[in-house]
């Protein structure tokens, strides 16, 4: 079967992906994905550059398609990846860094983290929140 989306590689490329793969200094994926490019370059199937780089066939396929559409550059910068989107934004995280530098509250010494987010829920600034999360943004901010 013919291949959609071949890679044929410069040699200023493959030079390139040669310095990445050796200095070992860039994330794994895109020193995965230089892999992948060097060996479908030489010809090699889908199947076996995956069993070579212990990856699906469908991520070979999707990093020649990447090439062929956004280059060199393209495949091997990370996209931004969803996720869930923070609990707290900006006013409501300066409210809560703010709540947690100021004086507890009556018959406390300190603020708990399970105090701040009852505290955080109770005055509207988020539906629900745990003490967990208010630990990473006081984290976070230090």
């Amino acid at each position: 079967m013919k291949k959609k989306y071949l890679v044929k590689l410069s040699e200023s490329e493959l030079r390139k992906l040669e310095i990445l793969v050796q200095k070992g200094k860039a994330g794994a994926r895109a020193i995965r994905r230089a892999h992948m490019l060097m060996l479908a370059h030489e010809g090699k199937k889908d199947e076996e550059i995956a069993s070579a780089t212990k990856s699906h066939f469908m991520t070979v396929q999707k990093v020649r398609e990447r090439f062929n559409k956004e280059g060199l550059a393209g495949v091997l910068k990370e996209k931004k990846r969803s996720g869930r989107p923070e609990k707290l934004q900006g006013k409501e995280k300066a409210h809560l860094i703010a709540l947690a530098c100021s004086n507890a509250p009556e018959g406390r010494a300190l603020w708990t983290l399970r105090l701040l987010a009852d505290q955080c829920v109770s005055l509207d600034l988020v539906e629900s929140i745990s003490h967990e999360t208010i630990r990473t943004i006081l984290k976070k901010t230090k």
